[in-house]
């Protein structure tokens, strides 16, 4: 015969877990549930305890409430903060203050512990620097589980409302030989020995001798291929990662990063503008209205103001305004700006800002910026000195998204590849998509990290991101 199980056991195994958020919902009320979680706090006297449970379902604990005639002290020992708990019990509505439900502990099994000596969240208010340098724990506190819940929220989000217009999910390559942007801070993919690079003749590296037999990177974008995707299924976007390897150890910039990017043929600028800011209006609401517990955690905690900011979103129409309407907005507002601000320059977060929190108080849509400064791929004005480009610009953020109407013409697109002496070896194919039944299209951005950013209300990008990468920090 078998030797029996254990009590604890038996019952264990006989109930199926109940997450924590759905023991809140009440539906439960009076039933013996199994709830599984690590622990966040322990407190008591000599005749009952309280152990706040958290599964990362929710921010909210669960108080698991035990009664220490039923439980030995060697039992309860190894029950630190950062402990890993199995708990049977009754679920009642709670009595005490800061709680709706709690679990009246019948049996309870230690998964793992966490010597409170070592573990490094052993206390609260740790400040967000320190925790960065935790970064494969910090998941664990109420913060970031609140914005990585968020964060996931989004990314439905962001699928659900392409789907439902009918646009196409296309997964556009992270090894590229071309450079969107033309930026050139790029990541090397090779598999050539770096310690013994072949040459050629005069010296240069050999990339034929390398695994694509060319030079190839990371991509800062997937907006060219996207355009191909958009002139053969009609509307198509992007979502995945990209790289840029910008030495810039901001609170703004990451090595790598998510890029949203639709490309939509037979749409012009004003289309453009049009979906850009029916996407973010979505996207805000829809974290509203699922991540409403969240949301009001970081408002009290970090933000007050995240919350009336939000719903300012939804309830004002974007302006729209020409770059050349902004400068001169600038130039007589009367403030003081760090980067002196004149027609041609390249708008800085702090001008972008002004505009948006200062002078209208609410978002705007920024178009018809100089060609000098925007991508070779911008329609092109007839005035022969701007182009059809379109940047959305957010309280906090600044620029919040970039987009165009893409250049249609084969000839005004070749004359600026030109201009910029871009490779032609480079660009053929996407030439190609003008030589062959072009169309007007446009397309945007929206830097995934940066709506995440806006909607939790944190201040440094890197506390938005599960992982950052930026320069000398790549710990996982």
């Amino acid at each position: 015969m078998w030797p029996p199980v254990p009590q604890v056991e038996y019952i264990i195994m006989a109930l199926k877990r109940t997450k924590i958020v759905d023991a809140f919902t009440g539906e439960l009320e009076g039933q013996q549930v199994c709830v599984k979680g690590w622990v966040r706090t322990r407190r008591g006297n000599k005749h009952i305890q309280f152990i706040a449970l958290n599964d990362g379902s929710t921010i909210h604990n669960l108080q698991v409430v035990v009664a220490l005639d039923q439980f030995s002290e060697e039992q309860l020992k190894p029950i630190t903060t950062g402990s890993s708990l199995c708990v049977v019990g009754t679920l009642v509505a709670s009595q005490g203050k800061g709680q709706s439900y709690e679990v009246q502990a019948q049996e309870i099994e230690v998964y793992g512990t966490a010597d409170p000596d070592e573990y490094p969240l052993q206390k609260k208010g740790h400040t967000l620097e320190f925790l960065r340098e935790k970064a494969h724990l910090r998941m664990r506190t109420n913060t970031f589980g609140a914005v990585f819940r968020i964060r996931h929220h989004l990314a439905f989000a962001i699928h659900k409302f392409f789907n439902d217009k009918g646009f196409f999910y296309l997964n556009t390559p992270l090894i590229t030989s071309s450079d969107a942007e033309g930026a050139g801070e790029m990541f090397q993919v090779t598999t050539l020995n770096v310690n013994d690079m072949p040459r050629t003749e005069d010296g240069k590296i050999d990339y034929t001798k390398d695994f694509f037999g060319k030079m190839t990177s990371l991509t800062v974008s997937g907006q060219l291929e996207g355009e191909l995707g958009a002139t053969s299924l009609g509307a198509i976007y992007t979502f995945g990662p990209t790289f840029r390897a910008e030495h810039s150890n901001t609170p703004r910039h990451l090595a790598e990063f998510w890029m949203i990017e639709p490309e939509m043929a037979f749409y012009d600028i004003n289309d453009n503008m049009d979906l850009a800011e029916e996407f973010i209006k979505y996207c805000v609401k829809y974290a509203l209205d699922h991540c409403k517990d969240d949301i009001e955690f970081l408002n009290k905690m970090y933000d007050n103001t995240l919350i009336d900011r939000l719903n300012g979103i939804l309830k004002d129409e974007f302006v729209r305004l020409t770059y050349t309407e902004g400068i001169k907005i600038l130039e007589e507002s009367g403030a003081k700006f760090e980067f002196p601000v004149k027609w041609g320059v390249d708008l800085q977060s702090e001008h972008e800002r002004y505009l948006v929190e200062k002078h209208f108080k609410r978002p705007v849509i920024l178009t018809d910026y100089p060609k000098d400064i925007k991508a070779f791929y911008m329609k092109q004005n007839d005035d022969g000195k701007t182009v059809r480009a379109m940047d959305v610009l957010f309280p906090q953020i600044g620029e919040i998204i970039g987009g165009s109407e893409r250049e249609a013409s084969y000839d005004k697109l070749l004359n600026r590849i030109n201009e910029l002496h871009i490779p032609m070896k480079d660009m053929w194919w996407y030439l190609d998509t003008r030589r062959f039944g072009t169309v007007p299209h446009s397309g945007f951005g929206l830097g995934f990290e940066r709506l995440v950013l806006f909607v939790t209300g944190m201040a440094n990008i890197r506390d938005v991101i599960p992982f950052p990468r930026t320069p000398n920090n790549c710990e996982f």
